[in-house]
């Protein structure tokens, strides 16, 4: 199911979910107005084509603990397949980090970083991220605060297409 293929009431499906993914399969299908059985049915064919990938609990990191947010920009020695996969799979054991992203220009790999505290992830950097495989160098920045944090796509920007297109505007 490519994106193309989704009609708007997947669309609607999809930014609901997005919203509040503990919404019970009949409030669901009342807020995109169609029945409970065919809305299961939609939801489970999102979920077998890999649109949804999975639900899960947003934490509030503060709350539990978590004083520390940083990025750390990654250059590697190498960038050879073999090398970038290596390294992935390094971070991906990594429970500090967050988020990973290969990037394109003169850093190759961007990560978000939670921590307990500023020594704890002093220690991730020092200790383990500097002397990972093929690692060049490591520039870090402390986040100060987060204004925005939206996960997930911005499902309005289809459904306003799809409202401008039954408008015929």
């Amino acid at each position: 199911m490519r994106a193309t293929r989704l009609d708007a009431t997947d669309w609607l499906i999809l930014r609901e979910l997005q919203a509040d993914g503990r919404i019970t399969n009949i409030e669901l299908a009342r807020k995109v107005g169609i029945s409970a059985p065919p809305c299961l049915r939609r939801v489970r064919a999102l979920e077998e084509a890999g649109v949804i990938e999975g639900f899960t609990v947003l934490l509030d990191d503060k709350s539990l603990g978590f004083d520390v947010s940083a990025f750390a920009m990654i250059k590697l020695h190498r960038q050879a397949e073999a090398d970038l996969s290596a390294f992935e799979a390094w971070v991906d054991a990594a429970p500090v980090v967050r988020d990973c992203y290969m990037l394109s220009g003169e850093i190759d790999f961007l990560l978000r970083c939670v921590a307990p505290d500023l020594t704890a992830f002093q220690d991730f950097i020092i200790r383990e991220l500097t002397a990972a495989p093929n690692v060049e160098s490591v520039k870090t920045s402390l986040v100060i605060r987060s204004s925005k944090h939206v996960p997930g796509v911005p499902t309005e920007l289809v459904l306003h297409e799809a409202e401008q297109a039954r408008r015929g505007h």
